[in-house]
């Protein structure tokens, strides 16, 4: 009888022992907690085999002797003997001999050597060497400018008729006390040797190449703006690549391009021999985050050309220092910026497009995938693609949740459906902590005076920062899935929900970041599409179905994108981590550590770290990451912690020994005193000097005097110094400082205009080759115009007094004279009106400095660099 039934019904036989398989996979248990560490150590190990090796390779270096049997390439060996001679003339100051006269006839000896070797058959070579005088406005500041010096060679082909030139720029000066050979030398030796190149080419280009060598950028960006302002070759430019270095070595960024000429980025996709860039750099750039600036600004706003900003990133902890060296730029750095910047070149002076360069008012998305290959594509088609793949990503999702309601005897899809809800609300949360727990983090070392611990010993962050970002990922779920079990959906199908979530938040992200303009958005794309192209695998071979056989597949598609990530964040961390030792006092760099730490992991980690909930135990894995977060705390307030390290990690100080004289409006003398003024590099500022043998006795805020002289009564130098001055501070000092020079501001008199409510002060300053002028309305007088650049009074909302006019100048030390109009409405000009300060500077290393100002620098400890110089203030009210 039973035979017989068996025999009857074979279809329902089928279906109980499917119905028996599909539970024995839903109930397939969890595998043990031991295995946790090896599958966190995968990503580790994963970190280290792909992703260090591809971030930091680098071509071999080419040599003279390979010339012969290599003809076309570029030659590194022979830019390092350029750069041997530039790094030999030591510090070039704007304005100093070294700069103006000894490197200008470098760069003039060593282009006629080219002249000499050139194809002259196939090519003209121009030479000028200019002098610009003017000025603009820079940030908080009006730049002005006078006998600085560029160094111009224009390279055209016979045959060519074109009128449309190709600019490739870099500088020559460098901030006190560094030779500069990494900032910006290795990219001045780069086009020396480009252009020698391009000169003994045995194929004609068609456009004109313009090799702007400019002597005054780090004034800052005055020389670029003499050029594309005044030079016969200036109007004919009509792209250029700009070449800059933020460190010493490494390989060379593409960080900023444009505006609104996506074909740049074509040329580049299809011949950059060693492709590095980011969309993402490029915003983070512009947002004014770092505390920089290049010579791309200049071209873009008053040269209105489009073009590409480069620059070699590593090792940014000797930048601006006197360790940035020719022994501290590897040749193999040299190379790999040669062989992009000269394939470039000969693209873009062969580009159809030069002839018409319109903005097509279009920006690009692009990036490089770990080094192998580059995408590019247009702002356009990236809002098209974002939001197919996320409507598809909703789709796959949608269509998996109805499989587990199929598939699930006891749950029907609204339950599922409910069920998923909850876990999307907590991974949200999940989310949230995920930033939120690195950031706690960054609060509380700041608010124990320990900033910055990872500084030197970058490796902390792991601890510090990626394990509290798991932690807060995972958390919320592992502590849903522990306290609130869930029998009528398997533990896999609850896991890959939680991936699914994960799915879910990158779309809305992805749609959120396209809605506000952003196009790092492109980072939520290739979460979407690798985890998306996992479930559509899974659900297509029934790998969905079958317990954890669908972890493989994920874990497989997630190889790449969690390289990627790794990739573009380490390099993050690699550029930021060395500038927040010169950041300023006045914010938290943790923070920023913190926050790249978390959108790391959140990227990253998204998806694989979510399956942390496959294992037995998993809070007593979060637990374990939790300990060892404690680990690496005690390890950060130990002497590892501590942020320098002579020679290779520094600590930055500006120094200025300052001599003060405050005159009143009667002309006595209320003030005459010296100190040293400290304009602060770094959130720690003098705190690790206490246990030093410099003696502080005495320092003093700045802002102690904000309210009294104008500009604090301090000597700052830049925009950003005067910007932060209530952070720094001032040393009284017993002995008045011996200057090597003398700073006058003659009063010429003042003149009652037509108006009866204006008068016009004149002036006559002369100084040494860096000037400040402080200007300061007293009580109800405003300025109503002036000799300088107006665009600081005709925007009154962005731009508020005191106003700094910055002045330098190279060979040409004639005197500035310049006008204030002031504007009073009782129109009573012999009471106080303006209050004016001058101040001098003596950067360059060809002035000396007084004894004591030397035994006192001498005092700092070794791991302190000081940037240093003697400096006068003299204020004035009329």
């Amino acid at each position: 009888m039973e035979e017989k039934t068996d025999k009857e019904n074979p279809i329902d036989t089928e279906l109980v022992e499917s119905l028996s398989l599909r539970k024995g996979y839903a109930r397939r248990p969890r595998l043990s907690w031991y295995y946790a560490p090896s599958f966190l150590l995968l990503w580790l190990a994963l970190f280290y085999a792909i992703v260090i090796p591809l971030y930091y390779r680098l071509p071999d270096r080419v040599t003279i002797s390979e010339e012969a049997h290599r003809p076309g390439e570029f030659v590194a060996e022979r830019a390092q003997q350029y750069l041997y001679t530039y790094d030999r003339i030591g510090p070039k100051v704007t304005g100093s001999y070294a700069n103006e006269v000894t490197t200008v006839e470098f760069l003039v000896n060593e282009t006629e050597k080219i002249r000499a070797e050139m194809r002259s058959d196939l090519y003209d070579l121009e030479l000028d060497v200019q002098s610009p005088t003017g000025g603009y406005v820079f940030n908080d500041m009006v730049n002005m400018y006078q006998g600085i010096h560029n160094v111009i060679v224009k390279l055209s082909s016979k045959s060519s008729q074109s009128e449309s030139y190709l600019l490739l720029n870099s500088h020559f000066d460098s901030k006190p006390l560094t030779p500069g050979s990494g900032d910006d030398g290795t990219m001045v030796v780069v086009m020396m040797e480009v252009l020698r190149q391009m000169s003994i080419s045995p194929i004609p280009f068609e456009h004109p190449i313009v090799f702007l060598f400019n002597g005054a950028e780090e004034n800052p960006l005055q020389a670029s703006h003499g050029f594309i302002t005044q030079h016969k070759w200036a109007e004919k430019c009509k792209a250029f690549i700009n070449l800059e270095v933020g460190g010493s070595g490494g390989r060379d960024l593409l960080f900023q391009s444009g505006p609104n000429n996506p074909w740049l980025m074509k040329y580049y996709r299809q011949h950059a021999k060693h492709p590095f860039a980011t969309t993402m750099a490029e915003e983070i750039f512009q947002s004014g985050v770092l505390p920089s600036d290049s010579d791309f600004r200049i071209f873009r706003d008053y040269g209105n050309i489009a073009g590409l900003d480069i620059a070699q990133i590593e090792n940014g902890y000797v930048y601006h220092t006197a360790f940035d060296t020719y022994e501290n730029v590897p040749g193999r750095s040299i190379q790999n910026s040669g062989n992009n910047v000269l394939a470039l070149v000969r693209a873009y002076s062969n580009a159809s497009e030069l002839y018409n360069t319109e903005s097509d008012d279009s920006h690009a998305v692009f990036f490089d995938f770990l080094g192998l290959f580059f995408v590019y594509y247009t702002e356009t088609t990236g809002i098209v693609v974002n939001c197919v793949i996320g409507v598809l990503s909703l789709v796959l999702v949608g269509c998996s949740l109805w499989r587990m309601s199929r598939q699930s005897e006891e749950a029907s899809l609204p339950q599922i459906s409910i069920w998923f809800l909850s876990i999307l609300g907590l991974h949200v949360v999940g989310f949230l902590l995920c930033i939120c727990l690195p950031l706690l983090m960054a609060v509380l070392f700041d608010a124990g005076d320990r900033s910055l611990t990872y500084f030197t010993s970058n490796w902390l962050v792991f601890g510090l920062y990626v394990c509290p970002a798991i932690i807060g990922l995972v958390l919320p779920l592992t502590l849903y899935y522990t306290l609130l079990p869930n029998e009528k959906l398997s533990h896999a199908y609850q896991l890959q929900l939680s991936l699914h979530a994960h799915l879910v938040v990158q779309a809305l992200l992805a749609l959120i970041l396209t809605a506000m303009g952003l196009r790092s958005q492109y980072l939520c794309l290739i979460s979407m599409i690798f985890y998306g192209g996992a479930l559509l695998i899974n659900l297509l071979s029934t790998l969905h179905d079958r317990g954890y056989y669908w972890v493989p597949i994920v874990m497989f598609l997630q190889v790449l994108p969690f390289s990627y990530f790794c990739y573009l964040f380490y390099m993050f961390l690699v550029i930021f981590i060395p500038v927040l030792g010169r950041n300023g006092y006045s914010t938290n760099p943790d923070l920023i550590v913190g926050l790249l730490c978390g959108v790391c992991v959140f990227f990253a980690l998204g998806f694989a770290a979510q399956l942390i909930n496959m294992f037995r135990w998993p809070k007593l894995i979060l637990l374990g990451l939790g300990v060892m977060t404690f680990i690496f705390c005690m390890i950060a307030v130990s002497e590892v912690g501590f942020p320098y390290r002579a020679k290779t990690n520094v600590m930055r100080a500006n120094c200025l020994h300052t001599r003060r004289i405050f005159y009143e409006h009667d002309g006595s003398v209320s003030r005459s005193d010296s100190g040293y003024y400290f304009n602060y590099q770094d959130r720690r500022a003098f705190a690790p000097l206490e246990d030093s043998a410099l003696d502080l006795t005495g320092l003093e805020p700045v802002a102690n005097h904000c309210d009294d002289y104008v500009m604090c009564g301090i000597p700052c130098f830049y925009y950003s110094w005067c910007k932060w001055r209530q952070w720094d501070g001032w040393l009284p000092r017993e002995s008045e400082v011996v200057l090597p020079g003398e700073l006058t501001l003659d009063f010429l008199g003042y003149t009652v205009l037509e108006s009866g409510t204006v008068a016009r002060y004149e002036f006559d300053l002369a100084g040494p080759p860096h000037m400040n002028l402080f200007i300061q309305p007293v009580g109800s007088a405003k300025v109503d115009n002036w000799s300088f650049v107006r665009k600081m009074l005709d925007e009154p909302e962005e731009f508020q007094p005191p106003y700094q006019i910055f002045h330098s100048y190279g060979t040409d030390n004639t005197s500035l004279k310049f006008f204030i109009d002031m504007e009073k409405p009782d129109g009573i000009f012999e009471t106080p009106t303006l209050e004016l300060a001058a101040v001098g500077h003596w950067v360059s290393f060809e002035y000396e400095r007084d004894a004591e100002a030397k035994d006192f620098v001498a005092a700092f400890p070794d791991f302190v660099h000081v940037m240093e110089w003697p400096s006068i203030f003299k204020r004035y009210i009329f």
